[in-house]
């Protein structure tokens, strides 16, 4: 059977670790000067500045990385909270998992093999929706490879039903290319 198109960018699953889960969500700012909406699942990139009160201001990020956190959610404010997602050239503050060991769930575009786990791929910057109000950013398996610049690592698949390799599949992995923590070469 084949797998549903249904992107939803980058779902927290758990820890890559055995240590306890701790939620791993910072708060973080997304400047009106911005132009680039931000929905739940988007990665996100610090940006090198910060609101008054010093909070670190991030923008959604480019398909090659680095990565700093996902989108996990919006603080609420009266406008973000009832959209449900934050709208571009507006500031709001965002709650990014932005631990470098955080396993995610991703839907990959073309079609990964078994021998594919361990590659390194980059993502495809889809729009967001604001009628399901997630990203649109998938996993672009034309990009794997074990150059350890690329954005994400493929972990394995995501143990669900009906979820086969082949195109759509939805795959685990962890940011390669983190802010946060050095890089790693794929494994061939």
């Amino acid at each position: 059977m084949a797998n549903p198109n249904t992107p939803i960018g980058l779902k927290a699953v758990r820890d890559a670790g055995s240590g306890k889960e701790t939620g791993g969500l910072n708060l973080y700012y997304h400047p009106a000067s911005d132009a680039t909406a931000l929905y739940i699942g988007d990665p996100v990139v610090k940006n090198g500045s910060a609101d008054a009160a010093g909070v670190p201001g991030c923008v959604r990020a480019v398909a090659a990385g680095p990565i700093t956190g996902v989108v996990e959610g919006f603080v609420p404010d009266g406008v973000t909270d009832k959209a449900g997602f934050g709208a571009a050239s507006t500031a709001f503050y965002v709650l990014v998992r932005d631990d470098p060991s955080e396993l995610f769930e991703i839907q990959e575009n073309t079609g990964i093999a078994a021998a594919d786990i361990g590659l390194n791929a980059n993502m495809t910057i889809g729009s967001g929706s604001s009628y399901t109000r997630r990203s649109g950013v998938t996993l672009d398996a034309t990009t794997k490879a074990t150059t350890a610049t690329l954005a994400l690592k493929m972990i394995g698949l995501s143990p669900k039903p009906k979820n086969d390799f082949g195109a759509y599949n939805k795959v685990l992995v962890r940011i390669n290319n983190h802010t946060e923590s050095a890089a790693s070469a794929g494994i061939a």
